[in-house]
């Protein structure tokens, strides 16, 4: 036992400097140079932009219930019961946003935020719910189904 403690004893002796400088080595941020800001709560800068993801990003408009990809059929079955597409041109109001749908393409407006939903977009509403419907560029398809966040 005297053994054993003489070796924990100078074990600790030995490191004694290894140890201070891990305790030394606290983090302390370093204050901003002049001229530079300090992260801070951003200031409210209206987002816009290309955004086939719109409609699942803008909270208090609509809430998203599920997504689909794959070929044309496959989506197309999950269309909701009962679902009629909304023909072009047409204003539609959930919440604080305003979908503008225009041709093959949508615009949405939430306060001043602006989003367009490229081409090629297609909407279907039925029973309180809203469906889009996408085709992209390289030929995929996706469907997102919706209800209002606040009906």
């Amino acid at each position: 036992m005297i053994v054993f403690g003489v070796a924990v004893l100078s074990t600790a002796w030995i490191d004694r400097d290894l140890i201070r400088i891990k305790i030394a080595s606290v983090y302390a941020p370093a204050l901003p140079k002049k001229g530079e800001t300090q992260a801070g709560p951003r200031p409210n800068v209206p987002f816009r932009g290309d955004a086939p993801w719109a409609l699942s990003a803008l909270p208090f408009c609509l809430t998203q219930l599920s997504a689909r990809t794959g070929p044309l059929a496959y989506v197309s079955a999950h269309l909701p019961a009962g679902a009629t597409e909304v023909v072009p041109p047409a204003t539609l109001s959930y919440g604080n946003c305003t979908i503008f749908v225009r041709g093959d393409e949508a615009y949405v407006r939430r306060g001043e935020d602006r989003f367009r939903i490229p081409p090629d977009v297609r909407f279907y509403r039925s029973h309180g719910v809203l469906a889009v419907l996408r085709t992209s560029a390289k030929g995929g398809h996706e469907l997102r189904v919706y209800v209002p966040t606040n009906p």
